[in-house]
């Protein structure tokens, strides 16, 4: 059976990106290795899974109720309570790469790793299946191949809208101030951009206005460029796994 590894931070993943994935592949009988910082069992963006803060937008912003199930179900699985450290990775030992993304602050530690970066790059140097959503899309675009370029370099990739990421900021700046941003200087479009082979390179998909569901997948968008997978926000999880699944047969 082919194992997944799903590198994650110590905090702040997003849970819907992380536990709708778990679910689906578990159903198929897929393995999960999960991977941390330090080995250390993980835990997703409290805000995402609670709305605290949020106030009147708490409806629209924080995980619908199937991803907090899911993650319900994600957190007491041994996959989940048992990582291991990110310095103990062999691209050998796993046939897919899956990288969530997660938005505030804690996710940094994730994205700047220069071991998890070397790791992504050795998958899709390999030419095994990469997945990414979101900011996942940016922890590729700083994974560099031999030549020193990304390897996005050349390829189509979709991620976090720039227009997504500005709204919920602007939105909620007055109380929240840049939770919404990751890193205040930049947004993940822009970066991911100034890592491709050009600009058009990146697919911005249709407006993500509503989102998939398990029985509807009409909403979402996932992108497939040969290995690599990329996909927005939590409204295209359920289109990104379906197309993680079909590359796994």
């Amino acid at each position: 059976m082919k194992i997944i590894l799903i590198p994650l931070p110590h905090k702040d993943f997003d849970p819907s990106e992380t536990a709708i994935p778990f679910k689906l592949l578990k159903e198929k009988n897929y393995s999960i290795v999960f991977s941390t910082p330090m080995g250390v069992e993980a835990a997703a963006d409290p805000i995402m899974l609670t709305g605290k803060g949020l106030g009147i937008l708490k409806r629209f912003f924080m995980a619908r109720k199937d991803a907090i199930d899911a993650y319900a179900q994600m957190m007491i699985s041994p996959e989940f309570k048992n990582p291991i450290a990110y310095s103990e990775l062999k691209t050998e030992n796993y046939d897919a790469l899956l990288l969530p993304g997660g938005h505030a602050k804690g996710m940094r530690e994730y994205l700047e790793s220069s071991t998890l970066q070397n790791v992504a790059a050795e998958f899709m140097n390999q030419k095994k299946l990469v997945a990414a959503v979101c900011h996942g899309v940016v922890l590729l675009a700083r994974s560099k191949g031999a030549d020193g370029k990304s390897v996005l370099y050349g390829r189509k990739t979709t991620g976090l809208l720039r227009q997504q990421e500005k709204l919920a900021f602007n939105i909620t700046r007055l109380w929240m101030d840049d939770y919404y941003l990751t890193y205040p200087e930049t947004t993940v479009e822009d970066e991911v951009k100034e890592n491709l082979k050009q600009e058009s390179d990146f697919i911005q998909g249709p407006n993500p206005i509503g989102k998939d569901r398990a029985n509807n997948l009409k909403n979402g968008f996932s992108l497939v460029d040969e290995n690599y997978i990329s996909a927005r926000w939590p409204g295209d999880i359920y289109s990104f796994t379906a197309n993680i699944l079909k590359q796994l047969k």
